[in-house]
């Protein structure tokens, strides 16, 4: 009579029951994640308290049955913590310089909108003990996403003990098969003696290890597909609830707030600034070898028959993409910083320094606007705009209007200033009054991420958002 194996049996038949119920809970009431709530497959393990890899949802048995003894909505609370970190692609975000933190700033993000969701599913009592921390956090840094915590935790200086803190206060699950190497045949690395001996433990009496011949196990394992790949369906399932939301956010209200907000983190358009900005680049003539239309073979033989006369002579020309002719307009309102404008006209000058993307004459127009225009500046070489970024002053401070940069530009394009604009760039946070129409010249407005509230633009520009680091 193998008792032992049988009651092992029940626990693992108990666990995924309890699961179960905690996922159809769950999809009752947050109607708008069901794709998402039912996409990882359940594996029983002993390594592990509760975990993903993007396609497997790892849980231990006894891990499981604790949380309900707990309370019964601990296990949906904790169910739903793997499924949003796998919504906000945490775990796809590739090599991260301080897993510590990163990991911290995921579970507050996480746990954030669980607590403005408020579902009663998952209203567990630590619930409470979050508020008072993540009232703080988010006065420091606006939006609770992981990545808006992840750099304020790396620059504010907190200490090990204080991360620890609320670490043990917002964690839920395990995190270690987020990182590749730190896997053992597709599994996740055993529990620490500590992790293992945790409160709760002797409640129920151990379970065996998973034998290395189970089938169903093996199966699973070798059915694991690469984070990569997870990666981009969690993102698709990531877009459809934002799409959704668009039709639920009524019902939801402000509860779905902190989702929302999290969703246009993972889901919006990343540019990089330095090839954005060739879009703006024109034809021109600039004095090289046209590599493509030279003949080194013609030219060197030659130079071998008679000496130092070529049969053919290179081109001293040929036709380059740079930049030319653009425009830079900086919202000079009471909401936009002056560092932030000087630093974000530096970046830019720097990258037009550069040889492949800027002519030795340009004409560059630099314009200060806050509801009105304040400053117009036109540069026509890199010793002027070396000049102008080294003496500016930031000239408005008041409100925020766009359309008088617009309409200076129209006028410049008629008497014949502005020949060959292919664009314009508005750095702005965004609020205030965009043009009626669609401007003939392609135009972008660029917000910096720490202030970027997801302003709406017209359909007919281009929304780009730079990271702190990138200005």
């Amino acid at each position: 009579m193998n008792t032992g194996n049988d009651r092992d049996d029940i626990i693992r038949k108990t666990a995924l029951e309890v699961l179960t119920l905690s996922r159809g809970i769950l999809t009752v009431r947050l109607r708008f994640m069901d794709t998402a709530l039912n996409r990882l497959e359940p594996v029983p393990s002993d390594d592990v308290t509760l975990a993903t890899d993007g396609t497997r949802l790892l849980y231990g048995p006894e891990h499981i049955l604790r949380l309900y003894k707990d309370g019964r909505e601990r296990p949906a609370r904790d169910y739903l913590h793997v499924i949003l970190h796998c919504i906000y692609s945490h775990m796809f975000t590739g090599d991260i310089a301080d897993r510590k933190f990163w990991d911290l700033a995921c579970d507050i993000a996480v746990e954030s909108t669980i607590n403005d969701l408020g579902a009663r599913a998952a209203d567990a009592s630590r619930k409470e003990l979050q508020r008072t921390e993540t009232e703080w956090l988010r006065s420091e840094t606006k939006l609770l996403t992981a990545e808006k915590l992840y750099h304020y935790f790396r620059e504010s200086g907190i200490t090990d003990s204080e991360a620890e803190r609320l670490r043990q206060m917002f964690k839920a699950d395990d995190h270690s098969g987020w990182y590749g190497p730190e896997r053992k045949n597709g599994d996740f690395e055993t529990r620490t003696e500590e992790e293992k001996n945790s409160p709760g433990d002797e409640d129920i009496e151990a379970v065996p290890e998973v034998p290395a011949e189970d089938p169903d196990h093996e199966k699973s394992i070798r059915q694991h597909r690469p984070l990569e790949e997870a990666g981009k369906e969690w993102k698709k399932i990531a877009e459809k609830i934002q799409d959704d939301l668009e039709t639920f956010s009524r019902e939801q209200g402000d509860a779905s707030g902190a989702l929302i907000r999290n969703l246009r983190e993972v889901t919006r358009e990343r540019y990089d600034y330095a090839s954005f900005l060739k879009k703006f680049a024109v034809y021109g003539e600039t004095l090289t070898v046209n590599d493509e239309e030279f003949d080194y073979i013609y030219y060197t033989y030659g130079l071998k028959l008679y000496g130092n006369m070529p049969l053919v002579e290179p081109l001293e020309y040929k036709e380059v993409r740079r930049i030319k002719e653009f425009v830079i307009a900086v919202d000079t309102s009471a909401s936009t910083s002056g560092e932030l404008v000087q630093r974000f006209l530096q970046k830019t000058y720097n990258m037009l320094k550069t040889t492949e993307s800027y002519f030795t004459r340009v004409n560059i127009h630099i314009i200060q606007c806050d509801a009105a225009i304040q400053e117009h500046v036109k540069i026509s070489s890199e010793e002027e705009l070396d000049s102008y970024i080294g003496t500016m002053s930031i000239k408005g401070l008041g409100g925020t209007d766009f359309r008088p940069v617009f309409s200076l530009v129209d006028r410049l394009a008629e008497e014949g200033e502005l020949t060959d604009l292919k664009g314009l760039v508005y750095f702005t946070d965004g609020r205030g009054v965009f043009p009626a129409r669609k401007p003939d010249y392609e135009t972008a407005f660029v917000f910096l991420d720490n202030e970027y509230n997801d302003p709406e633009v017209p359909p007919w520009a281009i929304r780009i958002v730079l990271q702190n680091e990138d200005v």
